[in-house]
């Protein structure tokens, strides 16, 4: 086996459990550090792809490097927005979050 086939295989360990974290997380919380789990899978399988094969490593790092700041941004952006739903309902679990409409009322 290359290791190419193992990096990629490590990035699809990573994808397939933040999948299943996602889909089984019941908190807000939970759900976003499944949602970096898959991000940092996919930065992974670039920064490999580029060591392995005949593309530059440097697009490879550059590539990574912008994965890691749409995960960084997309991070402050869902705990700002939890923030808010905890505020407003006291707890931060998905049940509540699918009643915003019906309570709200606005």
């Amino acid at each position: 086996m290359t290791p190419l086939t193992l990096f990629w295989l490590a990035s699809l360990l990573l994808l397939a459990m933040g999948l299943a974290g996602l889909i089984t997380r019941r908190t807000l919380v939970g759900m976003l550090i499944s949602v970096e789990l898959m991000l940092n899978g996919a930065g992974l399988a670039i920064v490999a792809a580029a060591k392995c094969t005949g593309f530059s490593e440097v697009h490879g790092q550059l590539a990574a490097l912008f994965v890691m700041g749409l995960a960084a941004a997309e991070a402050t952006l869902v705990l700002a927005m939890i923030l808010v739903v905890q505020k407003r309902f006291g707890q931060v679990t998905t049940a509540e979050i699918t009643t915003i409409g019906a309570k709200g009322g606005h």
